[in-house]
């Protein structure tokens, strides 16, 4: 997702939607060794009753620092497209934490609608999956009520660059010797400029083995993904593609990578559907504001589609990371 910091600023502004409460604490990860500080939230099952809680500026169904309800509740870990952040798909986490799973989500530092300053670094590789295993850390570690979650049970959900993410955490190796081919229309980036003069970087991004199961959407870098980089991904994995893909991002892109991988995923191409239509649905006020990520083509519902999204992303986690967990 290439947008700009203004847009994002117009495009969360003010926002609600209805539905199951859920508890809500926020997350402040302290910066160390492996990055900068984190922050974002953690959506996870509460007995209490419905409420609301402002987001920043969206308001989103969920009660505040409710106590947790549950033991060995199943972790998901959420992480949005570029120029996104952490509430980007809370009715995704909000469904999910209903039916009785753990959800956290960070927003990426440099890569938010608010903070831009690393969105063109294609340090953003080996960044966002560093994020997600220090994210994972926090969860199963100092969270308050890390005892509450089973750390033999965490899954993965990622949209465009979230989506790349999560194929690195599952075993995916990006061809780097591909990169210069994201540098189009002469890009004048510092890093672009190394790419051409055949300056690559010799390290991988890290993978993470305490992922059992992933769901991927429209996930972006689809040019650095061939066969031999996704040989080692062993999870099981929903993928979901956008018939008529935007921001990089096309349905032939996502159908090499399913295609590629060594065992074939639960694949759902979604007719009609742009890029955005797996982020969640905007109000009026969004619609207005940011035509680019909200309006979808004459015929597409994006609200029908989450529910339908929702309910698939649930069955396929229930089904692996509860029913028939892997080793």
């Amino acid at each position: 997702m290439h947008l700009r910091s203004h847009l994002f600023a117009a495009l969360f502004c003010c926002a609600a939607t209805v539905g199951e409460a859920a508890g809500l604490k926020l997350i402040d990860i302290s910066a160390d060794a492996e990055g900068p500080a984190l922050t974002g939230a953690a959506w996870y099952p509460c007995a209490a009753p419905a409420a609301e809680v402002r987001l920043r500026s969206i308001v989103v169904p969920a009660l505040k620092d409710c106590p947790v309800a549950g033991e060995k509740l199943p972790l998901i870990i959420i992480s949005h497209g570029t120029v996104g952040w952490f509430g980007g798909h809370h009715d995704t986490a909000a469904a999910l934490a209903d039916a009785g799973f753990v959800v956290a989500a960070i927003s990426q530092p440099g890569d938010t609608w608010s903070d831009t300053s690393r969105v063109g670094d294609l340090a953003i590789l080996f960044d966002r999956p560093i994020s997600t295993k220090r994210l994972i850390d926090y969860m199963t570690g100092a969270w308050p009520d890390q005892a509450r979650i089973d750390a033999g049970a965490i899954g993965f959900f990622g949209f465009s660059r979230g989506g790349y993410t999560g194929l690195v955490a599952v075993g995916a190796d990006p061809d780097l010797r591909k990169a210069a081919d994201l540098c189009l229309g002469g890009s004048e980036h510092p890093a672009c400029d190394k790419l051409r003069n055949q300056e690559r970087p010799s390290e991988s991004p890290i993978h993470e083995v305490r992922i059992k199961a992933a769901v991927i959407a429209d996930p972006a870098f689809g040019r650095l993904l061939d066969r031999d980089s996704l040989n080692g991904v062993k999870a099981p994995l929903q993928l979901w593609a956008s018939e008529r893909g935007g921001d990089g991002v096309s349905l032939e892109l996502v159908s090499a990578i399913q295609a590629n991988l060594p065992s074939k995923p639960d694949y759902r191409v979604v007719p009609n559907a742009g890029h955005f239509a797996f982020a969640a649905p905007c109000s009026p006020l969004q619609v207005a504001a940011a035509p680019k990520v909200c309006i979808d083509a004459n015929g597409f519902d994006r609200v029908a589609f989450h529910k339908q999204l929702n309910a698939a992303v649930l069955e396929f986690f229930r089904k692996h990371l509860i029913e028939d967990p892997k080793p």
